[in-house]
C-alpha cells in the first residue's frame, strides 16, 4: 500500500495518479490517495513537492512521476 499525496487541479497529480494506474495493470498495487489541503500539516510537508509517492514513511517519488520512475521506485 502506498500513499499518495496530491490535491485538486494540480496537472503533475493528474500525470502521476495516470502513471500509478499503468503501473496497476501490471503489478498488483494499491493506493490511498490523499489530498494534502485536508490537513494543515501534510499541505506544509508537501505543498511545494505534490505530487507525492510515499511508502511505509518514505518518500519515493515525488514532482514529475513517470512510468519507468515508479516501477523503480516500488522495486518491481
Amino acid at each position: 500500500m502506498i500513499n499518495f499525496y496530491t490535491r485538486q487541479n494540480c496537472p503533475l497529480c493528474e500525470e502521476a495518479k495516470l502513471m500509478i494506474e499503468l503501473v496497476q495493470e501490471d503489478f498488483p498495487l494499491e493506493y490511498n490517495e490523499i489530498d494534502i489541503e485536508s490537513d494543515d500539516a501534510l499541505h506544509e510537508k508537501y505543498m511545494l513537492m505534490i505530487p507525492v509517492i510515499e511508502k511505509d514513511g518514505e518518500v519515493l517519488v515525488y514532482g514529475n512521476v513517470g512510468y519507468v520512475e515508479l516501477l523503480e521506485a516500488l522495486g518491481y
